[in-house]
């Protein structure tokens, strides 16, 4: 054996130490009140296993995979063993000890198989998740119905119906590549089912501007709507839900941004000048709206019903469709124009399905200066039709505010328009 040869099998089994360490730590913290000798195995135990895991594969590699596979039976019928005596002794059926142990072995023969990196990061995360007991189970117990249902949905979505989408463009000029429009549906119910438990996390009390900027990056058209009813139930709250609704327009340009750098990393760069004021100039209108305002006293109104809803996700997907092919529709009848105006329309109804649009027509070869002055042409459109819903939702305050808001947005992204139109201004 060469010296770099054993320079890299004696790093494997440092690796396969560490791994027992790391795990046997915080199995140890666990256990520290425990009486010496009644643990199934404490921080020497674990570094023991987690060497014994690393030579235990670094022998299967010169003698035979069967080693591997007697040593992980040997070690399972060590910890089987040992679970019957100390839950004999302590009427503790919990088995999390002998897992772990399980898991360094196994980890730690990994690290010495080929792959010590993966092997050291899945030791992280199991030392995480067994030292995050207590925040895990009260997650647990304040998880409702919908909240575990929403999750159990987006994972099928994601997990089990992602990879059997066809990676591959069909439909008229092959403008739909089911694996990428699905791809960013998910993206969309992920963002929505974050956005939900960043409200659960931070609480009640940070308020109505804490549902603002999450509810935007949800949903800023649900959001608009949603305050605009609470306005019209609720005496004196206007003023601060015209806050919440004008920084929801600014998350909403974020979303885009995030949005199209997942599917057209070109496509953000050359528009994010354009969405980047607009969202400046939310951000400048809401803080002065906030600053005019006492907003001491005041809760967040309550968020009923699941972080998303499936039928929701498959109607938005529907329409991503259909814009998708309007887009493309336009753009090979009229040109440029028909996509600016597709953009226009469309994002009264979801700018997020614009976006991933009109991301797909730059794919597609659609100019990327054109796709992004599109992209600042959807954008105006969307905050208009926003501060209209807050007007004749809301009543006329709260409609004044937002509409002073979105028309400065208008005006800044008007101009940034026609910069970009001219070639005076791109990325």
């Amino acid at each position: 054996m060469d010296t770099d040869s054993t320079l890299i099998l004696f790093r494997n089994v440092a690796v396969a130490l560490a791994i027992g360490l790391l795990i046997g730590l915080e199995r140890g913290w666990q256990k520290r009140d425990a009486v010496s000798g009644q643990r199934v195995a404490g921080l020497r135990t674990f570094a023991i296993i987690g060497v014994t895991g690393g030579v235990t594969g670094q022998l299967s590699l010169t003698v035979g995979p069967l080693v591997l596979g007697l040593g992980l039976i040997a070690m399972a019928s060590i910890l089987i063993a040992a679970h019957i005596v100390s839950s004999r002794e302590s009427d503790d059926y919990g088995i999390t000890s002998e897992m772990a142990a399980m898991a360094t072995f196994a980890l730690a023969a990994l690290a010495t198989t080929g792959e010590p990196a993966l092997a050291a990061a899945a030791a992280v995360v199991v030392a995480t998740l067994l030292g995050l007991k207590p925040e895990l189970h009260r997650w647990i117990e304040r998880l409702d119905r919908d909240e575990l249902i929403a999750a159990l949905k987006l994972l099928m979505i994601s997990v089990l119906v992602l990879p059997l989408m066809p990676d591959r463009g069909l439909g008229p000029w092959d403008a739909l590549n089911p694996y990428r429009l699905w791809m960013l549906v998910v993206l969309v119910a992920a963002i929505s089912f974050a956005g939900h438990f960043a409200v659960r996390v931070l609480g009640q009390t940070r308020g109505i501007l804490t549902t603002g900027v999450f509810g935007g990056l949800a949903s800023s058209t649900a959001l608009t709507i949603n305050f605009a009813r609470l306005s019209r139930r609720t005496r004196g709250l206007d003023d601060l839900l015209a806050v919440g609704i004008v920084l929801s327009l600014a998350m909403g340009m974020v979303r885009m941004l995030i949005v199209a750098a997942a599917a057209n990393p070109a496509l953000a760069r050359a528009a994010w000048i354009g969405l980047a004021t607009l969202m400046a100039v939310a951000l400048i209108a809401a803080a002065l709206l906030r600053w005019r305002i006492d907003t001491s006293g005041l809760r967040a109104p309550r968020r009923h019903g699941p972080p998303f809803r499936l039928k929701e996700t498959l109607r938005f997907a529907v329409l991503l469709i259909g814009i998708t092919l309007a887009a493309n529709a336009a753009h090979e009848t009229i040109g440029s124009a028909g996509v600016f105006v597709v953009a226009a329309v469309a994002a009264m109804g979801d700018l997020t399905a614009v976006t991933l649009s009109i991301a797909q027509l730059a794919s597609d070869g659609v100019d990327t200066e054109t796709a992004a002055q599109a992209l600042v042409v959807a954008a105006i459109s969307s905050v208009l039709f926003k501060s209209v819903l807050a007007f004749c939702l809301g009543g006329r305050r709260l409609g004044l505010f937002v509409a002073a808001s979105a028309s400065s947005m208008a005006l800044a992204g008007g101009g940034l328009w026609w910069l970009m139109h001219l070639g005076l201004l791109s990325h």
